[in-house]
């Protein structure tokens, strides 16, 4: 099965039990967790399956603030 490596962050107000249970969806649901960011940054970056995906995306705006792309950033 195929996963795509992305940083989910919430929205304000969720809480940190939300965030758990979707960690654990993911975790059992053929994706894994690869970094939680803790009660700071309301967070975490996973590999997930595409239908994962795609029902993550169908709460950007609602209780999902970003999806992006979990890549290697540098300058020059």
């Amino acid at each position: 099965m195929s996963t795509d490596k992305v940083i989910i962050m919430f929205k304000d107000g969720v809480s940190q039990d939300q965030i758990k249970e979707y960690i654990s969806q993911i975790n059992n649901g053929g994706g894994e967790v690869t970094q939680s960011y803790g009660a700071l940054i309301p967070g975490f970056a996973a590999k997930v399956t595409p239908d994962q995906l795609s029902s993550f995306q169908s709460l950007s705006g609602d209780i999902i603030a970003s999806i992006e792309p979990d890549t290697t950033v540098t300058i020059q």
